[in-house]
């Protein structure tokens, strides 16, 4: 997430670097020893079945045992939480419901008639059968299961499943159960990485072969989804975690520079970016990250990435800030200027945008808000969106004629497919038109 010469070419805003990052490679990077490790894998699996998927479980995570939690053990996992942290995840998990219920509220079916006796329709329909990976690695994602498992039960999807790795000798990170406990999950395994996806992908666990694999994961879990698609749908595939800052001369640098590190310490390749337009404020950012990473307890992972990949540019104009951001197109955007409502209203490209000083993109990331935190990086923003109940849904269409529209359908069809060669084609319409002079 980066200005390149390339873009440059096509920016009318004159822009100037105050921090570049250190390495000029991309963080997305897909090393050939992962490919080809998640490759071998995944024929593997397919190959074997279930006793691939037993074989990898206990070579690589330590795990022998029954790899379905049940219902029962699931609904316990709460118990073994702090009342603080419990409360914090049923919010959490209720007011991320409630926003995919709203949202769902707006995809309505209808119908329209385009001409008389010709009605066309759009309904939507849930998916079938959905996996969702929930990682829990050195930092899990408490709030994934909110997002994936969620999201798919309030759009109506009627088996949503979930894997999440061994973290122990007893099983999975209770807390991330309890997340998907409160979500709603129809079947919980404790099956980690690469072999989790397969399993589900191929069958493997008493249900049929999903049909859309989502949630997050490490470089092997978003290859293997890779790899995977096209036999299942995905939600997108996500490299490392972005954040990009627009602030001006009103922003605490403070503020900006927490926010910034907030997401670096998601990972040593994840970029943060500050667009601003004051020079000022720009060079106080980049002395107050440098202050508030010698007292961060993950300076270890925050530290090489605002390093490698951060970057502060400093534009003339608010109009250049924009054009910059929309080029960037981030994964998280915040807004921190004296108009706010100047950038909501003229901002095109970013996954979720969080706006003035008491928004924070940490307030999705653990969703105790609502929004969803599964969103488009490496500039996909331009080009799609994040995760939510419409990705869980099938828009299809439909439609009906009467014998009464045929003369305003029949010829014109006929026209187009005798004109492209398509003889066949031509012969449906004529046909009908040859019935209805016929009288039947």
């Amino acid at each position: 997430m980066r200005i390149t010469e390339a873009d440059k070419k096509f920016l009318k805003a004159d822009i100037e670097v105050l921090k570049a990052p250190e390495l000029d490679s991309p963080p997305a990077q897909r090393l050939p020893e992962v490919i080809e490790t998640v490759s071998r894998m995944l024929l593997e699996i397919e190959k074997n079945g279930i006793d691939a998927v037993k074989n990898y479980s206990r070579d690589l995570d330590k795990w022998d045992k029954d790899f379905e939690l049940s219902a029962a053990d699931l609904a316990k996992t709460g118990d073994k939480l702090s009342p603080e942290l419990r409360k914090a995840l049923e919010i959490g998990s209720e007011r991320t419901k409630m926003f995919a219920v709203e949202t769902r509220k707006h995809l309505v079916d209808f119908e329209l008639e385009t001409t008389p006796g010709v009605v066309l329709g759009q309904k939507y329909i849930p998916i079938e059968r959905v996996g969702a990976y929930l990682p829990a690695g050195n930092f899990p994602i408490l709030s994934s299961a909110f997002m994936t498992v969620g999201v798919s039960k309030v759009a109506g999807v009627p088996m949503t499943m979930a894997c999440t790795p061994p973290m122990s000798e007893t099983g999975g990170n209770d807390a991330v159960l309890y997340s998907a406990y409160l979500s709603g999950v129809d079947r919980t395994f404790i099956l980690g990485g690469v072999q989790a996806l397969a399993a589900m992908t191929f069958g493997l666990l008493g249900e049929k072969p999903v049909d859309i694999l989502v949630g997050a994961g490490n470089a092997y879990v978003a290859e293997a989804k890779r790899q995977l698609f096209g036999r299942v749908g995905i939600d997108l595939l996500a490299g490392p975690s972005e954040v990009a800052v627009i602030a001006d001369d009103t922003a605490d640098a403070r503020m900006v520079a927490c926010d910034l590190l907030g997401q670096a310490e998601h990972g040593m390749q994840s970029p943060a970016s500050l667009v601003t337009t004051s020079r000022e404020l720009g060079m106080a950012v980049i002395q107050e990250v440098k202050r508030q990473l010698a007292e961060l307890s993950t300076e270890y992972i925050a530290g090489p990435a605002w390093r490698d990949y951060g970057t502060v540019y400093l534009v003339k104009t608010p109009d250049d800030a924009i054009e910059v951001m929309d080029t960037l197109a981030p994964e998280h955007l915040e807004i921190l200027t004296g108009d706010n409502d100047y950038y909501l209203k003229h901002l095109k490209n970013y996954g979720s945008l969080f706006i003035g000083e008491w928004s924070t993109v940490s307030y999705a990331d653990k969703g105790t808000t609502g929004t969803n935190h599964v969103l488009p990086t490496g500039g996909g923003a331009k080009y799609t969106s994040g995760l939510s109940v419409g990705r869980f849904l099938k828009p299809v269409t439909y439609q009906t004629s009467t014998r009464e529209s045929t003369m305003q359908v029949a010829p014109h069809n006929s026209a187009i497919a005798g004109f492209e060669g398509m003889s066949a084609h031509k012969a449906t319409a004529d046909l009908r038109i040859e019935l209805l002079n016929a009288g039947k």
